[in-house]
């Protein structure tokens, strides 16, 4: 039997659409009903449906009467506050292209972004986040909050599939890639409603992470309201100690955060019963056997573990309704077409390690990277988007998960090149050739680890400073290891896993 699996398709997007106006559909009884709840020990701010939307959709006519047109771009610098997803829904909800970024990117990182998406303006700037040494105008956050009083637009409908925002996500050569999603990824979304969440109308789904990161944004957000339940975001200044207590003191029934969050709530002590919760959600990076047993110990619920990608969001888990068996990613989403091939694109016997593989016409693949027409062709091969990731398929479908199949680095899950890393850490006058790689520090966590080559040992608080210029705090190694030489292979190539497995099996975490 080869590697595919995929039932039937999910049901066609519908045309004209506009992705903005299909999140935020408002009903009858179900426009007073909380959508979002911003929670903190001193309260809660509230935000109901019709509100939101008509935020959103004021904030649609604000941008376009600055002149902003339908199809130009808006680059986003807003930090951990609801702002954030209004600017976002409503520059879609106007037609206009929202790029959102991580508010944590150097001047250096947000300027080369600008100049590549060419953004008609910037949204917000000011709580020491970087701004772009770019000419596009900036529209400050006071702007932007007073847009929402204005009357609201009509959302622009038109084609599913054109261009409906922006992100990047790391490349192997250094350089991010800008990934182009169209209207219709919001659709696909659906896919995960019951293949990963077990969603409904009736949840209250707490979010551990910021408003500005992607994965708060699509599972936090726009796929609760979609579905018509309540999202919860913590307020800024939330610790993980302090997440239990907003659990339970705000009846939420599905939680999702990355591992590490998980791993801080269970190192801050006893949970208190959360009779509300019924089971808890996990992506961005591997979720440790270990972690998941003491969190199933510690609170009586399963963690549902997905597995995605810029391109395409996540496509591969578990589910309250069909449980990743133990040892594996889980299953294709209800809808996906999934495959493990070889480098050809060819189908695999299952139980034979290979690529694991989208099939092109899935509706939440990306339209393409932006302006790299030969790129993006590259990552295709016949009827299947190669991931870049290593895995197999057992008998029943479910999917074993064996790695990148090139270098790239997981930070707390958002994927850093190790080529971008060593650049900035060679621009060090003392350093004379440097490697980054992920290394596992305990069965539970791994780190961005620096290997260099210098003349004399360097002070690594120094080093970090020296990054810190440079890069996004994710981005920045933890580790410095000074060695006398770099491992290559017979080309020349640098063997960065090797870096990484005899640092592990020096330090007992192979």
């Amino acid at each position: 039997m080869l590697s595919v699996t995929g039932g039937a398709p999910p049901p066609p997007c519908p045309a004209p659409f506009n992705l903005a106006d299909s999140v935020l559909a408002v009903a009858g009884d179900r426009a007073e009903r909380i959508a979002l709840a911003v929670v903190g020990l001193s309260g809660a701010e509230r935000w109901s449906r019709a509100r939101l939307r008509a935020a959103v959709l004021g904030t649609a006519t604000g941008l376009r009467e600055a002149g902003i047109a339908e199809g130009e771009r808006v680059l986003l610098r807003l930090g951990n506050t609801v702002e954030f997803p209004v600017a976002f829904l409503g520059a879609i909800a106007a037609g206009i292209v929202p790029v959102p970024t991580s508010s944590q990117l150097t001047a250096r990182e947000i300027t080369a972004i600008a100049r590549a998406v060419s953004p008609a303006a910037v949204l917000g700037g000011g709580g020491g986040i970087a701004l772009p040494d770019h000419p596009a105008r900036v529209i400050g956050e006071a702007a932007l909050v007073a847009m929402r009083a204005r009357p609201p637009m009509e959302p622009v409908a038109g084609d599913p599939d054109r261009p409906a925002y922006i992100v990047f996500t790391s490349g192997t050569s250094g350089v991010p890639r800008a990934v182009v999603h169209a209207h219709r990824a919001v659709w696909a979304r659906r896919m995960m409603w019951q293949g990963w969440y077990g969603l409904g109308e009736d949840d209250r789904l707490l979010h551990a992470g910021a408003f500005n990161w992607t994965y708060t944004l699509g599972t936090g957000l726009l796929d609760p309201w979609a579905a018509g339940a309540t999202a919860l975001i913590p307020a800024e200044g939330v610790t993980p100690a302090q997440l239990p207590l907003l659990l339970r003191r705000h009846d939420a029934t599905i939680f999702a955060a990355a591992p590490g969050v998980y791993r801080q709530m269970l190192a801050a002590g006893a949970l208190p019963p959360l009779p509300k919760l019924r089971h808890g959600l996990s992506a961005g990076e591997a979720l440790p056997a270990t972690l998941r047993a003491r969190w199933e110990a510690a609170t009586g619920c399963a963690v549902h573990e997905a597995f995605g990608m810029s391109e395409c969001s996540t496509f591969v888990s578990g589910s309250p309704a069909r449980p990743a068996p133990p040892g594996t990613m889980g299953f294709a989403q209800p809808g996906r077409r999934v495959a493990v091939v070889d480098a050809e694109g060819r189908p695999l016997p299952r139980g034979e390690t290979g690529i694991l593989a989208v099939h092109r016409d899935d509706p939440g693949l990306m339209l393409g990277y932006l302006d790299q027409p030969e790129e993006t062709a590259a990552r295709f091969r016949g009827e299947w988007f190669l991931t870049g990731d290593a895995a197999h398929m057992e008998t029943d479908g479910a999917l074993v998960y064996h790695g990148r199949t090139d270098d790239m680095m997981n930070a707390g899950g958002y994927r850093v090149s190790p080529v971008e890393v060593e650049a900035a850490l060679l621009e060090h006058a003392e350093v004379r050739e440097a490697a980054a790689a992920e290394v596992r520090v305990t069965a539970e966590a791994s780190v961005i680890a620096a290997f260099y080559v210098s003349g004399t040992e360097l002070d690594a608080e120094e080093l970090s400073r020296h990054m810190s210029h440079r890069l996004a705090r994710y981005k920045c190694p933890r580790l410095f290891l000074r060695v006398p030489e770099l491992p290559r292979g017979a080309n020349g190539k640098l063997l960065r896993r090797r870096l990484r497995d005899d640092h592990e099996a020096l330090h007992g975490q192979a």
